[in-house]
């Protein structure tokens, strides 16, 4: 299944997160995600300036209460949407919303429209941070834990161009990764899924939960063409709470790194190698000196777990290993011809 953004398949560093670096689908035998990309211009914790939650409970309140910190952000290529994180004119989004742009224009719920500068991006988490000209702004509140599946789910952005757009349904599934995802871009991994309709332009709204604070940002949809009724996606909020932070401090965000190419498993490739099992994720190069080779991992080995959780696809492994920190051992079971081998990897930072 086909991911929004349009990028290439092929072989896939991933410096942990840059396992990360494979995302949206086009033309893949597997499932894949597509991302809410932009629509085309013609068409933590509470945080400072955060506004209190809605007095009265249900979807209208909550819109209200949330809509005046959702922005619509235009660049040279398009437009997408935007959360405010706090009063002084920080600006959270996706990366692929602004993407090669440093300069961009962020338009309010109130119809003021002003200059906006890209602070830095996150490939991996495909997370950024806009610093829009204007301060007093009503800042959202994100909530860093996971919601319960079953539980309200509103998505509000500018679908089209169609700002302040909301539409509503609930959290379908957690840690969500899309296989097949990886053969584009950065993987589709660690997501919630959610049936509330995403569509292109929605990339970087806020997904709202029934206290009225953001549980995730609106990342990706799985198409109608390709079989799919309301699958969409969005990034966490812990994640955004995780990353926004070391944007807004170094421009960057630290992600540890695994040091390997690795691509899903396919039954040409467990054929060729001949491996005993029929999923995981085969590791196609080792950087030297990196942390998988001095682990012992090599080419040719197929990963099927890491620290006991199991892995079926590229993007499961960078899903297992995302939430890791450099510095922190992991386990990574692995299976070379007809054996069946644990790896102890201590994980390093992703090199800039």
């Amino acid at each position: 299944m086909p991911v929004t953004t349009n990028r290439r398949l092929g072989r896939i560093a991933i410096a942990l997160a840059f396992l990360a670096m494979v995302v949206a689908l086009a033309d893949c035998s597997g499932s894949g995600g597509t991302r809410a990309k932009a629509s085309p211009a013609s068409a933590a914790p509470v945080v400072s300036g955060a506004v209190p939650p809605p007095a009265q409970p249900g979807i209208p309140a909550i819109v209200q209460h949330v809509s005046p910190s959702v922005v619509t952000i235009i660049t040279p290529q398009g437009l997408g949407s935007g959360v405010v994180w706090a009063s002084d004119g920080t600006i959270v989004t996706d990366d692929h919303v602004v993407s090669g742009s440093a300069h961009v224009t962020v338009a309010f719920a109130d119809g003021r429209r002003v200059n906006g500068d890209v602070v830095g991006g996150d490939a991996p988490t495909d997370l950024a941070v806009v610093k829009a000209s204007r301060t007093g702004l009503p800042a959202a509140t994100f909530d860093g834990t996971l919601p319960q599946v079953g539980s309200l789910a509103i998505a509000i952005g500018s679908p089209l161009g169609f700002a302040n757009t909301v539409s509503a349904g609930v959290v379908s599934g957690l840690q969500r990764s899309i296989p097949g995802s990886a053969s584009q871009g950065a993987p589709l991994a660690d997501l919630l899924q959610t049936d509330a309709a995403i569509s292109p332009g929605d990339s970087g709204g806020a997904l709202v939960g029934a206290n009225g604070a953001v549980i995730g940002i609106n990342e990706a949809y799985i198409p109608p063409s390709e079989g799919a009724v309301s699958i969409g996606f969005a990034t966490p909020a812990s994640t955004v709470e995780e990353v926004v932070p070391q944007l807004l401090k170094n421009g960057h965000a630290v992600h540890p790194f695994v040091g390997v190419e690795a691509a899903t498993l396919t039954p040409e490739l467990a054929s060729k190698l001949d491996v005993s099992v029929s999923q995981g994720a085969v590791v196609l190069d080792v950087v030297t000196g990196s942390p998988a080779a001095k682990g012992g991992i090599q080419a040719g080995d197929v990963v099927t777990k890491v620290d006991g959780t199991t892995v079926a696809s590229v993007e499961d492994f960078v899903g297992a290993l995302r939430s890791r920190s450099p510095g922190d051992v992991v386990t990574i079971t692995a299976v070379r011809g007809s054996t069946t081998r644990d790896f102890r990897v201590t994980l390093g930072a992703q090199p800039s």
